[in-house]
């Protein structure tokens, strides 16, 4: 019984820790979307860079977090950090801008959520 109360507890962890990534994730993409924010970091400047790290950082504390829960309860890695952390760094120059991009993953939100 003290098995199943433990990972009871740790499920409950994790579905508190992924509501906490989702909500963060959610307010950095409106903050992107409306251009406030680069959370994606496809630019080289150097102040907005700067000033997404601790967005960033959090999310992926948060994301290991929940990756390593979910490795204990021997469940699948968290796919939506996964695709965040993939969809970060230098794009070309024809990509679409982060706000634009940032719009598409909250429509995509509102459609499924994540």
């Amino acid at each position: 019984m003290a098995k199943a109360d433990r990972l009871a507890r740790m499920d409950e962890r994790r579905l508190e820790t992924e509501t906490e990534y989702h909500a963060l994730l959610l307010s950095a993409l409106q903050q992107t979307a409306a251009g406030q924010l680069k959370l994606f970091g496809h630019g080289r400047d150097k102040a907005q860079l700067a000033k997404a790290a601790p967005v960033v950082a959090e999310l992926t504390e948060l994301g290991e977090t929940i990756d390593a829960l979910r490795d204990q309860l021997q469940i699948e890695p968290f796919a939506l950090h996964a695709r965040f952390l993939a969809s970060r760094g230098a794009v070309s120059a024809h990509a679409v801008g982060e706000p634009k991009q940032a719009q598409a993953w909250l429509d995509q939100w509102t459609e499924t959520p994540a």
